[in-house]
């Protein structure tokens, strides 16, 4: 059955507009086919579900699945170990994989993920429906600056962009300069990319003397990094643009998994791809929507490398009101608040890194750069505790001679943590084309 899209003027596909009792009935039937297929198609999930006396054709209800141990990264490096190259979570044939996309392996050796065909025009339709919903439309100019070697986002976002009908300008990440100048010669109306590159960009656009509140850009569409939904970031770089910015949330292992809307109230999930429960990340039970927790998903249709009960570390606060738009799928208030293993504890303080940045993106006189610097000169020398956290920013040529002192104060009054804030001339921190690394140890 060929399916209509798009479904209205501002709704990529019906499914956006389910009831909960239908999203809910649909994932518990995919659900159980997906299990009943990774148990047989995927050699570690046949062992777990072997080891824990898991009977796919016993899975009655969704809370069923709270019966499966959690999946996390080290299960996915284990199996690419156990069975190189490709893993023993990975679930085809060779033969009937279509692609293989790398993580970037900034912390461990570059992991593969396979896609089949499916996988890819699956993939695909959501990019599709996620781009519509923030705005996007046929006959729109789209620039990627994405990366395209490896990573996972720029071809996504390609196909995803070509499928509402937008004609696409593959101009990956780097070579800032002939950025601008492409958003000049063609009229670009949305541009996409990391947070960090846009603020790279907006910069370049200032030493260049290009005007880019004044371009044909409409929306800054961002993903691979917090960004767009730390309050701090998204004005800055909504300023430094001139226009909307755009919120997406995923990972190579479930990509895209949901984003920001025109109504921007925090990314909404796809629900007819993946399920999603909220744990806690000490007991590893399920909190109840408003809280914080860890998100924890599963595919529902995935064929190559399928994901049960996996393990993001990404601390987020779900609700599953719905929005004023008619979009009935789940949507994570805030974004990305944090990574619980990114979080650092400050005399009995959590302290996320990403608080730290909305702060210093919305004060005035730092650049887009900061740094938090983790060494023994703020740790208690008796216990290895953390007594306080190393801040390197960056000052503009207005910025208050007072800068040090003011957000220090700033910090502690927000935060509640002692920070050793170091102001530093515009230009001195590092510039990146793709994710920034913000927390360094020394």
């Amino acid at each position: 059955m060929t399916v209509a899209r798009p479904y209205s003027d501002t709704i990529w596909d019906e499914v956006e507009t389910w009831s909960r009792d239908r999203i809910e009935s649909f994932q518990l039937s995919a659900l159980r086919r997906q299990l009943a297929d990774v148990g047989k198609r995927s050699r570690h999930y046949a062992r777990v579900f072997r080891e824990t006396g898991f009977e796919p054709g016993d899975f009655r209800s969704l809370d069923d699945l709270s019966a499966l141990p959690l999946t996390r990264k080290q299960d996915y490096v284990a199996g690419l170990a156990e069975e190189p190259p490709f893993g023993s979570l990975a679930a085809v044939d060779l033969k009937d994989a279509a692609r293989v996309h790398f993580s970037s392996g900034t912390t461990a050796r570059p992991a593969p993920v396979l896609w089949t065909k499916p996988d890819l025009d699956r993939w695909a339709d959501v990019y599709a429906r996620y781009l519509y919903a923030q705005g996007l439309r046929r006959g729109d100019v789209f620039q990627c600056m994405f990366n395209y070697a490896w990573f996972v986002g720029g071809l996504g976002a390609t196909y995803g962009a070509e499928r509402v009908g937008a004609l696409v300008i593959p101009g990956s990440s780097g070579d800032t300069r002939r950025q601008i100048e492409t958003i000049q010669q063609y009229g670009t109306k949305v541009v996409i990319g990391t947070p960090s590159f846009m603020a790279h960009l907006a910069e370049t656009a200032e030493e260049m003397g290009f005007d880019l509140p004044s371009s044909t850009v409409e929306m800054v569409c961002v993903g691979g990094e917090p960004g767009a939904s730390i309050p701090g970031t998204r004005e800055r770089i909504e300023r430094q643009w001139g226009a909307k910015m755009f919120d997406c949330y995923g990972a190579l292992e479930c990509q895209p998994i949901g984003w920001d809307t025109a109504l921007q109230l925090g990314p909404q999930l796809a629900e007819d791809y993946i399920h999603t429960e909220i744990l806690d990340p000490d007991t590893l039970k399920t909190v109840e929507d408003g809280q914080r927790g860890v998100l924890v998903l599963t595919h529902l249709d995935k064929q190559a490398c399928p994901l049960v009960r996996w393990w993001t570390g990404d601390v987020v606060v779900r609700d599953r009101a719905g929005t004023p738009d008619g979009r009935t799928h789940a949507r994570l208030v805030g974004g990305v608040l944090g990574r619980a293993d990114d979080m650092l504890i400050i005399r009995g303080v959590n302290l996320f890194p990403t608080a730290v940045e909305d702060i210093v993106r919305a004060f005035p006189g730092t650049t887009n750069e900061y740094v938090l610097v983790i060494d023994d000169s703020v740790k208690d020398a008796k216990t290895g505790f953390l007594t306080g956290v190393k801040l390197r920013v960056e000052r503009t040529d207005d910025a208050p001679a007072d800068l040090e002192y003011a957000l220090t104060a700033r910090l502690r009054e927000k935060l509640s943590v002692r920070f050793h804030v170091e102001v530093l001339p515009a230009g001195t921190l590092p510039r990146t084309v793709h994710k920034a690394k913000r927390v360094i140890q020394e």
